[in-house]
């Protein structure tokens, strides 16, 4: 199993948190995580192969690639 940590800093990005929330796609394999207190936006992702695409729609609208983007294997 994989799991990828996806995490943006939202300040210089093209969108706000309220926005982002209004079209997060609900998947089995994805979680949603923020902090408003630090504008910060991420995905924490289990995948039992190679991790599939983040949504398209969502990277647009960020504006970006994440500030932070990490694969780990499950031990």
């Amino acid at each position: 199993m994989i799991v990828r940590l996806l995490l943006w800093s939202l300040a210089d990005a093209k969108t706000t948190l309220a926005e982002l929330r209004e079209r997060l796609p609900q998947t089995a394999n994805r979680t949603w995580i923020s902090d408003e207190s630090t504008e910060r936006f991420g995905a924490i992702e289990t995948w039992d192969e190679e991790p599939g695409d983040f949504p398209q729609e969502l990277l647009e609208l960020i504006g970006k690639p994440p500030d932070v983007a990490e694969t780990f294997d499950v031990e």
